[in-house]
């Protein structure tokens, strides 16, 4: 018995790890452009939701609440939105804000350019952790608190647009610094952040 359960770990590890890398979306052509057809967002409860609360309320959902046939992912301009049905819609982001997800680590991570907010997972889920965000051209202070991260380990935050920043994550004495940017061929997922 001890055997086949050291055969199901050893087998089922390989496929969490992929699942993990495989789950965020990768760079790639998108038209943008916000569409007429939302109708079917009801189905998902997302009905007269703006961008930015159909975002708040995916990014928070508990994991095992998505709904695994909706893909929600963030581009640096739209939302795009697509299910398992062929429903697609592209929803303009504000002109002046950049979401950037960050998922902070110590032991594992991904790869992810534009994060899903239906699918990405990150390591520290439900955890405080401590962001400041610092413009690198004049060194104010864009952000500086306590943030919880969500069920599926990521912490959120609005940025202004075209600018270049440093980000530091500290949690549990350990903190992580990196450059960011909020251009257009920025990423909107950031997993870097590999706390030491």
């Amino acid at each position: 018995m001890a055997s086949t359960s050291k055969l199901l770990g050893a087998l089922t590890a390989p496929l969490i790890a992929i699942a993990l890398v495989t789950a965020c979306t990768t760079p790639g052509p998108v038209t943008t452009g916000e569409t007429d057809d939302v109708d079917w967002l009801g189905e998902y409860g997302l009905e007269g939701l703006d961008p930015r609360e159909i975002i708040e309320r995916l990014e928070t959902l508990p994991v095992e609440e998505r709904p695994e046939e909706l893909m929600a992912s963030i581009r640096t301009d739209a939302l795009v939105l697509s299910d398992d049905a062929g429903n697609e819609t592209f929803l303009d982001l504000p002109e002046d804000e950049f979401y950037i997800s960050v998922a902070p680590y110590t032991d594992r991570t991904h790869d992810c350019h534009f994060h899903s907010l239906t699918t990405c997972l990150g390591e520290l889920r439900n955890q405080d952790v401590d962001i400041t965000v610092t413009d690198t051209t004049d060194g104010t202070v864009l952000l500086d608190g306590t943030v919880r991260t969500h069920d599926n380990g990521f912490a959120g935050i609005w940025l202004p647009r075209d600018i270049d920043a440093t980000l530091t994550v500290e949690h549990a004495d350990k903190t992580a610094s990196i450059p960011v940017s909020t251009t257009d061929e920025d990423p909107t997922c950031v997993t870097t952040l590999h706390l030491t």
